[in-house]
């Protein structure tokens, strides 16, 4: 508690306030560039501006002393100078880009140090390295606030103004080429609001760590958004949070606050990585997870439906089919239940639900179509269709199965020679009689439509199993023998024993 009230007491002094004001006002700067930064891939070209600045510091010192004002134009003329001349590499020298910025950044730093170095010699000249390396934020005046704030203010307003032009030559540069926009001067514009922020953030974090502002929270942003206004509210937030996070932990810790700053925007970045909603290393791995726990939990309930055909039967039998323990096929089972997939009856008896079922005929279906397309689209043999009908079957959308179901023609069987289960979806045929009446009281001739609901399951997995599908219109044809009923349909003739047409329950479709 003595540490909260000390830390009160601190940033009630108006160093540390102004300290604290400064380093908001610099989150904010980096935060809503840096997002434009990162997205052009000149992540390189902030750190060599960065750098490149200190001849510029020189300059004005050596023509003003020590003014704001002189510091801020050299070190502003000093990144564009910096900007045309890796430019000019790239265009005219034909240089590679990292090499341009290397050249450059690294002369223009050497030229700075050389400069402080040169101009503290003199008796009564003070020009702390340091400071301009890794920043002196509890050392800022009300000039250096003053500044800042306009430089944020002067951004934000940028941004805004000139959104559309900074977003469509961040993504679309050549289609804003051919529109009439400046590319090149919206470049050297991003140069100057750049150097710009550069400045606002060396009495705070610094030349060397001012590139982990502009490149930190925006990464993190991205991390969690792919929305444009949304990525740079983000940036600018987490560029806060870095800035003045760090300055108060840095004064708990006693910690040089630059340093700080940093190291909290990289553990924020970090949790970014591991916990944000759609990238985030954490909910991939669940999401995976979870895929992978329903794909086995699919696979039990194809199984299920094959081998036991919808029958009751005990867990230690199902146990045996699959080779795995009795506990953790019960374990399966009343996962399977929570899906409502299954339900359990008397003992250890457990039947499918009709959710169940319909999801087993799903999967059963994509993987024999799918089958059917890789062996007569792609050629395979059919010692290869099984494995790679087996991959995709649990992922294939509902839509992609139904057109490669017309692509084939609506096959039957699959080249196994297994019979693929028919969609169930209602045939919009008008008008229909809405009372249903049994099969075997349709009269010879006329036309009618198989319901999906039926008197038992048996009854459903034998049309199933015979490739008749519920919404499936037909019309009773004659048959040669009373020992079998024919329906004939556009995809071909079904041959049911009257025993199970007795009890099919069908819509008659009225002509």
């Amino acid at each position: 508690m003595s540490g909260l009230n000390e830390l009160i007491e601190i940033l009630q002094q108006a160093y540390a306030l102004r300290a604290l004001l400064a380093s908001i006002l610099v989150g904010i700067t980096c935060g809503l560039l840096g997002v434009f930064i990162v997205l052009r891939n000149m992540s390189l070209i902030g750190d060599a501006l960065s750098h490149a600045i200190l001849p510029g510091v020189v300059a004005g010192f050596l023509i003003a002393g020590h003014s704001l004002i002189a510091f801020f134009t050299g070190s502003v003329v000093a990144g564009l100078l910096a900007a045309t001349a890796i430019t000019w590499l790239q265009r005219k020298v034909k240089a590679r880009e990292d090499a341009a910025i290397g050249i450059i950044f690294s002369a223009m730093f050497a030229l700075g140090i050389i400069g402080i170095s040169a101009v503290t010699r003199k008796q009564g000249v003070h020009l702390d390295m340091k400071d301009f390396l890794f920043g002196n934020v509890l050392g800022i005046g009300n000039d250096d606030l003053w500044l800042g704030g306009l430089i944020a203010l002067y951004t934000v307003a940028c941004i805004l103004l000139f959104y559309r032009f900074f977003f469509i030559t961040t993504f679309q540069a050549v289609t804003a080429q051919t529109s009439g926009i400046r590319v090149d001067w919206m470049h050297y514009f991003m140069m100057l609001l750049l150097s710009f922020a550069v400045v606002a953030s060396l009495q705070s974090v610094g030349v060397v760590l001012v590139v982990a502002m502009l490149i930190i929270p925006a990464s993190t942003a991205l991390q969690l958004s792919k929305r444009l206004p949304v990525v740079l509210f983000l940036s600018a937030t987490t560029g806060i949070i870095s800035a003045g996070g760090g300055l108060i932990l840095s004064i708990i810790m006693e910690f040089p606050p630059g340093p700080t700053m940093t190291l909290l925007a990289f553990i924020l970045y970090l949790s970014a990585i591991l916990f944000s909603p759609e990238h985030g290393l954490i909910p991939q791995f669940l999401r995976g997870r979870s895929r992978r726990h329903t794909r086995q939990l699919e696979d039990i309930l194809k199984l299920i439906v094959r081998l036991q055909e919808r029958e009751e039967f005990d867990t230690q039998t199902l146990a045996e089919r699959l080779n795995q323990r009795e506990k953790a096929i019960i374990g399966q089972l009343n996962s399977l239940k929570k899906r409502g997939w299954m339900r359990q009856g008397e003992g250890k008896s457990w039947r499918l639900t009709d959710a169940g079922l319909e999801r087993a005929y799903e999967l059963i279906r994509a993987h024999r179509l799918w089958e059917s397309y890789l062996w007569r689209e792609m050629g395979l043999s059919e010692g290869q269709l099984h494995a790679q009908a087996e991959r995709y079957e649990h992922s294939l959308p509902q839509g992609f199965i139904d057109a490669v179901d017309a692509r084939l023609g609506y096959p039957l069987t699959d080249p196994h020679g297994s019979s693929i289960p028919q969609r169930e979806s209602v045939i919009d045929i008008e008008p229909v009689d809405k009372s249903f009446i049994l099969l075997t009281e349709l009269e010879i001739g006329e036309a009618g439509m198989i319901l999906s609901a039926q008197p038992d399951e048996g009854v459903r997995l034998t049309l199933w199993d015979a490739g008749i599908s519920a919404g499936q219109p037909f019309v009773r044809a004659p048959s040669d023998s009373p020992e079998v009923l024919c329906l004939q349909s556009n995809r071909g003739t079904f041959v049911l024993p009257p025993s199970l047409a007795a009890r099919v329950r069908v819509r008659r479709i009225i002509p």
